[in-house]
């Protein structure tokens, strides 16, 4: 069990973290907004490459431009809450190279707080904006009801939850390595580029290793189908539609004992 106390520390020790880098940040305010401006355009443009495709087809694995844009802008916004709170734990390996793992130990702040927050980035707001407004613009065909409602917020927090799970396990592989960046960007990042197109489109193959092996299809894939009103072209069981939030939290609950794990086992390099 997760020891409530050490949850609060860990929240209060991480925003105090991120506060300080937040009013660093801002000293230079010029700076700070065009970083988050050009941030934005640049996240602006992989949207508009998907739109410019749609000039030359009508649909996509039989989806329409707002459904894919629905599709880009859930998995997109899970992947954006998640590199925003805990994307800086890819550095571990850099962290342990340069001792500072160990100066974090020390420290009376829970130690995947001190990680997550270390260099806190407040312009990373500027992809979770992006993808708001695509996914609201997305929507707005879509026949809203509570249970859709529901849905569509375990599939925004459950998929960021995954997502921060995927984060912090892979980051884990760099206690036992020297260096794991790569290939856990494959995992994050390229699994967000996968699952931002109708998986309609890709082996059946594919959907199995995303919902049995890496449950990426959770984040927005099933739950879209619902909130769509979508048949499964894979004909998988309809109610895997609903266990975005479930799944979540049991990738959170197994994290947590991949970290301790890894932890345990850490051996200072000396630096």
């Amino acid at each position: 069990m997760v020891d409530r106390t050490q949850v609060v520390d860990g929240w209060s020790g991480y925003w105090r973290i991120a506060g300080m880098w937040i009013r660093a940040s801002m000293t230079y305010r010029v700076s700070f907004w065009l970083l988050t401006a050009s941030a934005f355009v640049i996240g602006a443009l992989d949207f508009i490459g998907i739109w410019i495709l749609f000039h030359t087809i009508d649909s996509m694995g039989g989806f329409t431009l707002r459904e894919v844009g629905f599709l880009y802008g859930a998995t997109g916004l899970g992947l954006a809450f998640a590199d925003m709170f805990v994307g800086r734990i890819e550095r571990l390996g850099q962290m342990i190279r340069m001792g500072d793992l160990d100066t974090m130990m020390v420290r009376p702040v829970p130690l995947l707080a001190q990680v997550c927050s270390n260099e806190f980035a407040l312009r990373r707001l500027s992809r979770i904006l992006l993808c708001v407004l695509v996914l609201a613009w997305a929507s707005a065909y879509v026949e809203w009801s509570p249970l859709r409602v529901l849905v569509a917020v375990g599939m925004v927090v459950g998929g960021a939850a995954i997502y921060c799970s995927i984060f912090i396990v892979l980051a884990c592989i760099q206690f036992w390595t020297a260096d794991g960046v790569e290939f856990a960007n494959a995992f994050t990042y390229g699994g967000n580029t996968i699952t931002q197109y109708p998986l309609a489109i890709f082996p059946g193959e594919v959907l199995k290793a995303l919902t049995f092996v890496v449950p990426l299809a959770f984040v927005n894939w099933y739950p879209a189908l619902f909130i769509l009103g979508r048949d499964d072209p894979f004909s998988m069981p309809e109610w895997f539609s609903f266990l975005t939030l479930l799944i979540g939290a049991l990738m959170l609950w197994i994290t947590t004992l991949v970290w301790r794990f890894g932890v345990r086992h850490y051996r200072s390099t000396g630096s």
